[in-house]
């Protein structure tokens, strides 16, 4: 397996995994974001975006779906949920919820305080969507009310989606105003193994 990677950047989902699960892959990393930095990554994915992945004849660019590929397709691991377990919905639910709901705002406060050009900045929209992201939060508040993780009673692939936008939360700034259960599931989350080895992968 190959995986295309930027630091902290989605990818760090896959490499995550990867890491949890112990399989062996090759890592090409590049500066974020590697469009505009490194233009030559457009002939391995015309999109420019991160991640890219590669196991055998399968390539796959979305970090939730890969995420979800490699605990279905290389386990059997706890850190998948079975479809006949009644935590199966529950578990899909939250594993896309990471990306689609928590990091989509983030990326818009991302690229309008950081990305973009000084003139083309907007601190508006930034906050705006900074608030969405916040208030989204509230439900993974709610689930980790009564549980260390958020389903089947032990950390899954779904822990690891939510986990990356805390991640990325935490590099803009927005973990402040979060719940207080919320800041203890971030601090147990960097405490895995496989957290801390995929962080030192990519330092390497």
């Amino acid at each position: 397996m190959k995986l295309w990677h930027c630091a902290d950047a989605r990818s760090f989902r896959v490499l995550w995994t990867m890491e949890e699960l112990g399989l062996p892959y090759e890592l090409e990393l590049l500066p974020f974001p590697p469009r505009f930095a490194q233009p030559e990554y457009l002939k391995v994915n015309p999109l420019g975006t991160i991640p890219y992945f590669e196991d055998g004849a399968t390539q796959m660019t979305e970090s939730a779906a890969i995420t979800q590929y490699l605990v279905t397709r290389h386990g059997p691991t706890p850190l998948a949920v079975d479809a006949a377990d009644p935590a199966y919905g529950a578990w899909l639910n939250w594993l896309h919820f990471g990306e689609a709901t928590l990091t989509f705002p983030q990326t818009l406060v991302l690229r309008y305080t950081i990305l973009e050009p000084p003139e083309r900045r907007q601190p508006g929209i930034a906050a705006d969507y900074a608030r969405w992201f916040t208030k989204r939060t509230l439900a993974v508040e709610a689930a980790l009310a009564h549980s260390d993780w958020l389903c089947a009673g032990r950390f899954t692939a779904a822990d690891i989606s939510v986990g990356y936008a805390l991640l990325l939360a935490n590099q803009l700034g927005l973990l402040a105003g979060l719940a207080p259960v919320i800041h203890d599931y971030w601090s147990r989350l960097q405490q895995r193994g496989g957290f801390v080895r995929a962080k030192a992968a990519q330092q390497r």
